[in-house]
């Protein structure tokens, strides 16, 4: 079974308040979104191997620590997903990004794709996908089916806010994929939308509505 990672930090828990409010506008939704990505990426980085090097400081010799050359890719599930990918470049600028286009149908509420672009050497990398709202889970596992058809052994998911139907749904599917969220928030209502959550979150980073 994968791990529910609950990333409950206090100065996100503040942020995700500020971001749930339907008084904050786009600029700050989007900042806000950005900085609480770089504080999740702490944590979700956490377990990087490292290996000794030796080095001088002004003072002298020392043997310290650098990430083990584990390679890392950021995958967002356009366009929501988008939004927390600055946040993480920020903490590792050498990561490479790839993009998978899915949408939810309105009707059935179940994802179509219509985009996937991918660094060649996926398969060599810890994947790390985001998308900030895991509602139905249907949009997730389809992006983590995809990745495993294309070698992918090593993928986490990286949610803002989670409901329990789609944490479950990830955990069925893909149990070897953990998942970290910042909340986990009551149940879906009857258009699938997390309750109490924060809306549409593409429509908020983005102000199309």
């Amino acid at each position: 079974m994968s791990t529910l990672h609950v990333i409950d930090h206090p100065m996100i828990q503040h942020k995700l308040t500020i971001m749930r409010s339907k008084e904050t506008g786009s600029k700050d939704f989007r900042q806000l979104l950005n900085e609480i990505s770089l504080l999740m990426g702490y944590e979700i980085t956490r377990d990087l191997p490292l290996r000794d090097v030796e080095i001088e400081t002004p003072m002298g010799h020392m043997v310290a620590h650098k990430v083990a050359g584990r390679k890392l890719a950021i995958v967002p599930i356009l366009r929501a997903g988008l939004g927390m990918v600055d946040g993480l470049l920020t903490l590792v600028p050498v990561a490479k990004v790839g993009h998978i286009g899915l949408y939810r149908n309105e009707e059935t509420h179940k994802p179509v794709v219509y985009y996937c672009k991918l660094p060649l050497d996926i398969q060599e990398r810890l994947v790390i996908i985001t998308d900030p709202m895991l509602a139905t889970g249907g949009s997730s596992c389809d992006a983590i089916q995809m990745l495993k058809e294309r070698g992918c052994s090593n993928i986490r998911l990286m949610c803002l806010v989670s409901a329990p139907e789609g944490i479950a749904k990830v955990q069925k599917e893909h149990p070897d994929v953990d998942i970290y969220t910042a909340a986990v928030d009551e149940y879906l209502n009857e258009d699938a939308y997390i309750v109490p959550g924060l809306g549409d979150a593409g429509d908020r980073i983005f102000g199309t509505k």
